[in-house]
């Protein structure tokens, strides 16, 4: 998976680049990283990208020529990648979203916007996707680039020490992943749950099961209704809603 992203802050992606899971998985070749700063493309003396906008109003736009050069320098590179344009205009970014985009076999290009946006005619001819981390807007598309790329490529098979643990992630099934512990056994007076230390396998998955329904209905019972529970799961929680009334009662 090659990763591109066009901004006016290269030093912040290649930053990220250079560092943990991203770095790791950059020097295995199993992905490629890099930055392209769209500032480059400007072709008057002062390097200008943004104007103000048609119509008036507060703020500056980018304008549509560097971001469009930019693009194309890109797209040479990858002529299949997708360009995603990081707005918070754009579809709400999942875990279901980035388990598609990590099995895609072209690379993805991100547009990190500023100042109040990009010149909508980029968006309607070179924008193959807008994707939005949330609700609420920063001042740029880097950050949201970043967090979009660190969770696609720790899907990509190898990037990650473990082949298992994408598959235990949280959203993973709409569930939120199992309570975790490490040494030591005890830590200010509360101890590892006993059947962790058990060695039996089917036990402790039996508990992680449980562990991951409860921390699911306490804390974003909502994903209950993404996907229905099954048989194990209703009985797992019917049996925990007994529990609950008998403490209830006492």
């Amino acid at each position: 998976m090659d990763f591109t992203v066009l901004t006016l802050f290269p030093e912040l992606i290649d930053a990220f680049f250079e560092h943990g899971m991203i770095s790791r998985g950059i020097e295995k070749k199993l992905i490629t990283g890099s930055s392209i700063n769209i500032r480059d493309f400007s072709t008057d003396r002062h390097k200008t990208v943004d104007d103000r906008p048609y119509g008036g109003g507060s703020g500056m736009v980018m304008k549509p020529e560097p971001l469009q050069a930019a693009v194309l320098y890109a797209k040479k590179k990858m002529p299949e990648s997708k360009v995603v344009l990081m707005t918070p205009q754009g579809t709400r970014f999942s875990q279901a979203k980035a388990w598609e985009l990590s099995c895609a076999n072209e690379g993805l290009i991100f547009i990190c916007g500023r100042y109040e946006g990009i010149d909508e005619r980029i968006t309607s001819c070179l924008v193959d996707e807008e994707i939005s981390i949330g609700d609420y807007v920063m001042t740029g598309g880097e950050l949201a680039s970043m967090v979009i790329i660190d969770s696609i490529a720790r899907l990509i098979p190898g990037v990650l020490g473990s082949c298992e643990s994408p598959k235990s992630d949280s959203f993973s099934d709409d569930r939120l992943e199992y309570a975790q512990y490490t040494r030591p056994e005890e830590f200010e007076g509360l101890p590892v749950p006993e059947v962790l230390l058990s060695g039996n396998h089917e036990k402790i998955r039996q508990w992680r099961k449980r562990s991951s329904l409860q921390r699911t209905f306490l804390k974003r019972p909502d994903l209950f209704r993404k996907n229905k529970l099954n048989l194990e799961e209703k009985k797992i929680l019917m049996q925990w809603s007994q529990e609950l009334e008998v403490f209830v009662k006492e």
